[in-house]
């Protein structure tokens, strides 16, 4: 299993989060992520803030975290640690793709 650590932007939003990829080869986690209810090649995405995850991209009830998790469970492997993944890029609501914070705020 793969952990990253991404930026989720949207329309006035900024959101830290954790992204793993549930692809196991290995019998033991395969089986105890059944068991859980979980896909064993899925993308279990939360919020770095409050540590609320969910399973699936569409138990979110928002369009923010709905929207980053459906376009991670397609390009996870594409995402570096640290990446923005960007609504409204996505959505098609901008022509460019917002820059990191960590680029654009003083340090902390």
């Amino acid at each position: 299993m793969e952990v990253k650590l991404i930026e989720i932007r949207d329309r006035a939003t900024f959101i830290a989060a954790w992204a793993f990829k549930t692809e196991s080869h290995e019998r033991t986690q395969q089986y105890l992520l059944r068991r859980c209810g979980w896909e064993p090649d899925g993308v279990i995405m939360g919020r770095l803030d409050s540590g609320s995850g969910q399973a699936g991209p569409y138990d979110w009830n928002d369009r923010t975290m709905t929207t980053a998790h459906v376009w991670l469970c397609k390009h996870f492997d594409e995402v570096e640690n640290g990446a923005v993944v960007d609504v409204e890029f996505i959505l098609g609501e901008t022509r460019e793709p917002k820059r990191s914070e960590r680029e654009t705020t003083p340090a902390l």
